[in-house]
């Protein structure tokens, strides 16, 4: 594919596209139609474990060094038997590898258990949350008949992201286990478990990490009482190279409104001395979850929204395990990702991308993903789209503040917090955006310079543009009057920004961003893409000649 000029905005453009937008619809969004399928980009691919060499167009910064690591679903079905749920598939590892302006790829699939069963018998042997493993047709009637009241076992194929602890690589999903693996060659290593070390039961693929290298992490643990959030602490440093998760703790646990019914979570929110745990209602019915192989249902089937209830945010102080008394309520809203959380003058800064409905997530089912025409249409414009938001929660809530009075007294802020009860502030988001966004479908996969704007006044975020049921474009915002940069060039389809700062950077979004780029229209036409930081503007492609699906998360590792 060779290189193509794009046009930059400051949000002065509309994209061109066939999928014009026409009116509001029920979602009080912008209704799309005409939308292209993107079914090439949910196909199962062969993994390419030795690495190749790509075409690079443009110049790629000598200064970068490293590789981005990106995770995702990689395969679709075994035999004739398929995944229901985009978050089913067979997790594939990808590298982009990149080293004096050059750049090699390769990728292999995560040699986990449930890959491993699923290949011996060509069949679907592990369950995973859209689909349920059947009983095996080897088997004789009654065994059959008795693996339908077995429970359904957590799956180990970590397919969401790469993540790190005490300076290790690891590959993540969100239940109790992970796996190690070598960022250089992508093989797989050993397989951790989460409830050998701390009294859990699964663990987010988004913990949090300090800049000592302290790691913090949210997960769930099921009793004979019900359930219980647990906030974990992991430390930053190993005692010995064989070592993982030694020495994690549980820093605290906070008892869920509905112990039956807890809340669903991908994530959490961290700054200087908080971690902050949304508690939304997208619920999980552990009734459904525990029956559901009885019900010949995949465990997705217990996950629902229930717009009746209020979001809640609860502060856990991270220095004393402490849960702060006073809980703040917002509206019913659902939450995937955090862009950043700090503290300033006396209130926490919560930005977040949300939704007004939780259902999406029951919605990525494989066959809507391949859908087309006016099935596909219906299929994004009946789908609420995630927009960034900022929540201003006041620390030094007493019994003396008063009620009836906005809290918060920040300038130029029309966010608002007011007391009710002792224990209890209601609060309303300001946008972080102007109406330009509509256009662009909102943001997600949201990204920031980390390693030195986490847990801090920061001023740009990055993020995908949803035109589609996947990022259609990569965006920019400045919060400094809510301006927005758009990449974008039809039938083109980025991957999460991730930013890279550079060696000498001076201000916050001195660097690069790096993005995967996918189509459906052309064969094996992948492309690493590399944009300024700062204008968005592409400095260079590396043309990689294999097809890659639609992932979901990955981070740069640097070259030590």
């Amino acid at each position: 594919m060779p290189p193509v000029k794009l046009e930059v905005s400051d949000a002065t453009i509309t994209p061109s596209s066939d999928a014009k937008p026409k009116q509001l619809n029920k979602c009080n969004q912008l209704e799309l139609k005409g939308l292209e399928s993107i079914a090439p980009l949910v196909r199962s691919v062969e993994e390419t474990p030795e690495p190749i060499a790509t075409e690079v167009c443009g110049t790629i910064p000598t200064w970068i060094r490293g590789s981005l690591l990106r995770n995702g679903p990689g395969k679709f079905e075994f035999g004739n038997q398929h995944y229901n749920h985009w978050f089913d598939g067979m997790a594939m590892l990808h590298q982009f590898k990149i080293e004096d302006g050059k750049v090699t790829y390769r990728s292999r699939f995560l040699q986990s258990d449930a890959y491993k069963k699923n290949s011996e018998r060509d069949r679907i042997m592990v369950s995973e949350f859209g689909t349920v493993a059947m009983p095996d047709p080897c088997k004789n009637f009654f065994l059959r008949f008795l693996s339908r009241f077995e429970m359904i076992e957590a799956t180990d194929n970590a397919s969401v992201s790469f993540v790190k602890y005490k300076g290790d690589c690891f590959v993540s999903t969100e239940t109790n286990y992970m796996y190690r693996v070598d960022p250089e060659s992508l093989e797989t290593q050993n397989k951790v478990d989460w409830t050998k070390f701390i009294a859990v039961n699964m663990a987010t693929a988004h913990p949090h990490t300090e800049p000592d290298g302290t790691t913090y992490n949210m997960g769930n643990s099921y009793g004979r009482k019900g359930a219980l959030y647990n906030i974990i602490k992991v430390p930053p440093m190993k005692n010995n190279p064989e070592e993982t998760l030694e020495g994690a703790k549980v820093l605290c646990s906070i008892v869920p409104a509905d112990k039956a019914r807890p809340s669903y979570y991908h994530s959490f929110a961290m700054s200087e001395n908080y971690v902050v745990f949304i508690e939304q209602p997208i619920k999980m019915d552990l009734l459904k979850i525990v029956t559901a192989k009885l019900r010949g249902k995949g465990i997705s089937e217990g996950v629902y929204w229930d717009p009746k209830q209020d979001t809640v945010f609860h502060l856990v102080d991270k220095h004393t395990g402490q849960t702060s008394s006073v809980k703040f309520h917002t509206k019913a809203l659902s939450v995937f990702h955090q862009i950043n959380a700090f503290e300033e003058d006396g209130f926490l800064m919560l930005d977040m991308c949300c939704s007004d409905n939780g259902e999406a997530i029951n919605n990525y089912l494989i066959q809507n993903l391949r859908k087309s025409g006016e099935a596909l249409d219906q299929v994004y414009n009946t789908m609420y789209r995630a927009f960034p938001r900022r929540f201003v929660l006041p620390l030094n809530v007493t019994n003396n503040t008063p009620t009836g009075v906005n809290l918060n007294t920040r300038p130029a802020s029309s966010a608002t917090s007011f007391k009710t009860a002792i224990d209890k502030v209601v609060c309303q988001f300001e946008d972080l955006h102007g109406e330009d966004l509509y256009e662009y479908g909102g943001l997600e996969f949201p990204q920031i310079n980390y390693s030195k704007f986490n847990t801090r006044p920061y001023r740009y975020f990055y993020g995908c543009g949803f035109r589609h049921l996947v990022g259609d474009s990569l965006l920019k915002i400045d919060l400094e009057g809510k301006k927005v940069k758009v990449w974008y060039q039809k039938g083109l389809f980025p991957s999460e920004p991730v930013f890279v700062p550079s060696p000498e950077a001076v201000e916050e979004d001195d660097g690069v961003i790096l993005s995967v780029v996918v189509t459906p229209t052309e064969d094996k036409s992948t492309f690493l893409l590399v944009l300024d930081a700062k204008t968005l503007e592409e400095l260079g492609r590396a043309e990689v000649p294999v097809n890659i699906p639609y992932g979901f998360h990955g981070t740069f590792n640097p070259t030590a």
